[in-house]
């Protein structure tokens, strides 16, 4: 049966002051009035029902998880006592999922992109599913074709192709890359087959912890400890005394590469839209710009003002003259003021704010 694992434990600190420690982006809303964690686990709900749901996040965000997803049963979100990157996460989803179905078909996905339409997004995972059926020892990820030369971004290259189910087409993966300065990334566009990688895969458990065990031993058998203790008094004990020793590294590079050169990763050909909303930019592409080319999301007097995004927690007027190409937040006791070309440089302020004992600002 299919499962869905939802990674919702990261801080979103590209997203400040807006995403908070307390209130990580996941938790927020940018379009419509769904949260990004909700709008994840409506787009499988038609496929994966509530109890077959799984999340990971943060210790300190399990309680608001259970509260945005009430459908979803308590014990299916768990929270980790310490961050230990993708990895950890994925690999410990798979051995408690594997543990309560050991036939399972995991989707796992992180909390924090914009899909659609809905029904393709369904569609692909359909056509995921089928692949898998045929070829159960395979890794399925979803490759965006790029629109732009994008350096925040991992990239797949596609190898040959790999047949198509439900009108989506597949490719045996060449290789994973990582994020691509700027002249790499155009070559990569203009090569035609590389495609971004989405951070979303389907693949059975046993197969993801054979890679795992292969690769990371240690951290197989981490994660394995954790599940065998699933659903016993010992349980929080024995997570928080085992997590945090799990070496902290994502799963791309724990498994993706190495698998993709070995050829046993497919990706497929995703027909729908995708945005992994990773900085405030992301809002120009999911609202309208004004005649000067602002995004505007605030209570906002601009003059001269031109290729700016404001936003605003609507009860402060933000006004502004003779400006232009910044990002300008205001939300509660912080408003951070920053060159668009920048906008990639928050975390910055962020980790700036904590070294100078500024914490409660984060």
């Amino acid at each position: 049966m299919l499962h869905a694992m939802i990674m919702a434990g990261g801080g979103g600190t590209r997203f400040w002051p807006r995403s908070r420690v307390q209130r990580p982006k996941q938790f927020l809303t940018f379009s419509g009035d769904r949260t990004l964690l909700q709008g994840t686990v409506d787009r499988v709900a038609a496929q994966v029902p509530p109890e077959r749901t799984w999340v990971i996040t943060g210790a300190a965000y399990v309680a608001e998880t259970r509260a945005q997803l009430p459908d979803v049963p308590a014990q299916n979100v768990i929270g980790e006592p310490q961050g230990r990157d993708t990895a950890a996460c994925v690999g410990l989803g798979a051995a408690i999922i594997g543990t309560a179905d050991p036939d399972a078909t995991i989707a796992v996905m992180p909390a924090d992109h914009v899909i659609e339409p809905v029904q393709e997004f369904r569609r692909a995972l359909h056509a995921a599913e089928q692949f898998l059926q045929d070829a159960p020892d395979k890794l399925v990820t979803f490759g965006i074709r790029p629109t732009f030369a994008s350096t925040g971004y991992g990239y797949i290259k596609r190898g040959g192709p790999a047949g198509a189910r439900q009108g989506v087409t597949a490719a045996h993966v060449e290789e994973f890359k990582e994020k691509p300065p700027e002249e790499v990334a155009t070559q990569y566009l203009a090569d035609g087959n590389y495609d971004w990688n989405s951070g979303i895969f389907v693949w059975k458990p046993r197969t993801i912890l054979g890679e795992l065990g292969a690769s990371r031993p240690a951290v197989r058998e981490a994660v394995e400890r954790i599940a065998r203790a699933w659903g016993a008094p010992t349980f929080d004990d024995v997570f928080r005394a085992t997590y945090p020793t799990v070496e902290k590294i994502s799963i791309d590079f724990a498994v993706m590469q190495d698998a993709g050169k070995s050829g046993k990763v497919m990706v497929l050909d995703a027909p729908f839209t995708w945005d992994d909303v990773g900085s405030w930019l992301a809002l120009e592409r999911r609202n309208p710009q004004d005649a000067a080319g602002n995004t505007v999301q605030a209570l906002h007097c601009g003059l001269k003002t031109n290729n700016c995004v404001v936003v605003g927690d609507g009860t402060r007027l933000i006004a502004t003259y003779g400006v232009s190409d910044l990002v300008i937040i205001q939300d509660g006791d912080a408003t951070l003021v920053i060159d668009r070309k920048y906008e990639d440089k928050v975390k910055e302020i962020v980790d700036a704010l904590k070294k100078s004992n500024r914490g409660e600002y984060t």
